[in-house]
């Protein structure tokens, strides 16, 4: 891997489901053709935003398969393996690479509030999923409630070589992500920011290269990233501030039900459907997310139409 490989806008794919809750395999299918036609540079399966943690193990390798047939190398793929064991990481790590995945992601070790990896724990996981040879994200993300100080992932950076990926969507990421590139340097390949990029310009500021939003409006939050990193900030502050009602709604109201939603609304999908404990958004909250969304004019409005 060289330095600043990895830019631009790589989104979260929803996973579908039919309305009786069984995966949609052909929907994926269409959620895929549909973020790549929205130009992303990347995309991420079996994530947060995916409802990874309602999937079973049989349906993760289902998907994980279907969607890296599919995708077939238009761009790459991250496959998302966070699990609190660190052999059923290595596992599901080792399945990714061979069935054609180009990264990995992964949150440090948890399982519940009181179950927490400790930062040598931590270090140990990501070093073990290292030697699988596959590259490798680390999600620091307030799910897992694992402090992760800078001083930790600098040195798993420098300590493990397939670990150059840092998704930063704490608190005060910008904070973290400016840190994190001056005491890390060159072996912080590839810096990126997360949650629907609700701090994208601070984040992009800070020197983050990328993001990991939702799919719902890539091809309109792509564009301000690489007008930043061409040194275009009018047009990036511009963009930026067109989109950021509908970003601030996703994030606050919506979470990963807005992409969906806009999906069925654009005839990608059929369902919007969430398995159980998982609520359907309120027909208010969904109405004003559409109503945020159409004078944008994104693409997934009209994809499947």
């Amino acid at each position: 891997m060289t330095q600043r490989t990895y830019s631009g806008i790589w989104p979260v794919a929803p996973t579908p489901f039919h309305e009786d809750g069984q995966v949609d395999g052909e929907g994926m299918k269409r959620v895929l053709d549909c973020m790549i036609d929205q130009g992303v540079d990347g995309i991420c399966i079996l994530a947060n935003f995916s409802e990874q943690f309602l999937i079973s193990d049989a349906e993760r390798e289902a998907l994980t398969r279907l969607s890296l047939e599919h995708v077939a190398g238009r761009v790459p793929v991250i496959v998302t393996i966070s699990h609190f064991a660190t052999p059923i990481v290595v596992e599901r790590a080792r399945f990714a690479k061979e069935l054609g995945a180009d990264i990995v992601m992964m949150m440090p070790p948890y399982h519940g509030a009181l179950l927490k990896g400790t930062a040598e724990q931590t270090f140990e996981q990501f070093r073990a999923v290292g030697e699988v040879g596959i590259p490798i994200m680390l999600q620091d993300a307030p799910l897992s409630g694992v402090d992760l100080p800078v001083p930790l992932l600098v040195r798993m950076a420098r300590e493990i070589e397939m670990l150059k990926l840092f998704k930063i969507e704490c608190p005060q990421a910008a904070a973290k992500l400016r840190a994190l590139i001056a005491e890390g340097g060159a072996d912080i390949e590839g810096p990126f920011d997360g949650e629907e990029a609700i701090t994208l310009l601070a984040d992009l500021d800070a020197g983050a290269t990328g993001t990991m939003t939702s799919a719902m409006i890539p091809d309109l939050i792509g564009p301000v990233v690489r007008d930043f990193l061409a040194g275009n900030r009018p047009a990036a502050i511009e963009g930026y501030a067109r989109v950021l009602p509908a970003v601030n709604h996703e994030n606050r109201q919506c979470g990963f039900r807005s992409a969906k939603a806009a999906m069925v609304e654009g005839g990608v999908i059929a369902s919007e459907f969430c398995r159980h404990p998982i609520p359907p958004l309120h027909p208010d909250t969904r109405a004003m997310l559409l109503e945020l969304l159409r004078p944008l004019d994104p693409m997934v409005l009209s994809w499947g139409k």
